[in-house]
């Protein structure tokens, strides 16, 4: 495949990555996001191919065999190390057009996730999740998960297994209409050890790193869960309690 080379900074396609990197609007009003790092490329040749839009590269890197429609672009090391969202930048950087918008489908074991505003958090916890095979629905409020940090934290299980997305009252309407059960994490004084409940059986909400689960889902949850933890713990990371509730549904 040929290279096609760009040593201008204000080049437009250099600029619109850039914008790519710092908008959540931009990405959507564009239809793409971005990644960087070879690794992730090789997921994304692998998983989603079809998807790949443009790819760029530094010399001495070898982008491996890319689908014919692609646009592979090289660039000096000062341009990719200017780009590069990385501190350390592995010389590739690509776009992929985001997944088609669909009705999230809900069955047991799915996992809510309300609220999470940490990119890496929700990298994590989709990571997890694709390693498990259970499928995640994000609801409005929580960061995009098309960020680049995301997309990074989770290693590649954004092309495997996107997340849905739902609002809580799309998720609560279909929950109630399939008869799943519905799970919140929360501190509070009826809550059932998550050792106690089949979470097989239902969807769990996990909430916001801060503010937890949202006062929608609180109200019409059908039980509350908490994870037993020493009284001198105030709280788990929101990740960490996603991969403890993800395991506790294979029991």
């Amino acid at each position: 495949m040929n290279r096609e080379r760009i040593t201008s900074r204000k080049n437009p396609l250099l600029q619109q990555l850039r914008r790519l990197l710092q908008s959540r609007s931009e990405r959507e009003a564009a239809g793409e996001y971005i990644a960087d790092g070879t690794k992730l490329l090789a997921e994304a040749v692998r998983w989603i191919p079809e998807r790949l839009r443009t790819v760029v590269v530094t010399e001495s890197v070898d982008p491996g065999k890319l689908p014919p429609h692609v646009r592979l672009v090289e660039v000096p090391d000062d341009i990719m190390a200017q780009l590069s969202p990385s501190k350390t930048p592995q010389g590739a950087l690509f776009t992929c057009a985001l997944p088609p918008t669909e009705a999230a489908f809900i069955q047991p074991g799915t996992l809510i996730l309300d609220g999470i505003q940490d990119p890496g958090n929700l990298g994590t916890i989709l990571r997890t999740a694709d390693a498990w095979d259970r499928p995640v629905v994000l609801t409005p409020g929580c960061c995009d998960a098309y960020s680049h940090k995301t997309v990074r934290a989770s290693m590649g299980a954004v092309f495997r297994t996107p997340p849905g997305f739902m609002t809580q009252e799309e998720v609560y309407g279909t929950l109630r209409a399939a008869g799943i059960p519905l799970y919140v994490t929360a501190l509070t004084t009826d809550a059932l050890d998550v050792r106690q409940v089949a979470l097989s059986k239902g969807a769990v909400v996990i909430g916001s790193e801060g503010k937890g689960v949202g006062e929608y889902f609180r109200t019409h949850a059908d039980q509350t869960l908490i994870i037993p933890m020493t009284a001198r713990c105030e709280s788990l990371n929101a990740a960490v309690a996603a991969a403890v509730v993800l395991w506790q549904m294979l029991a």
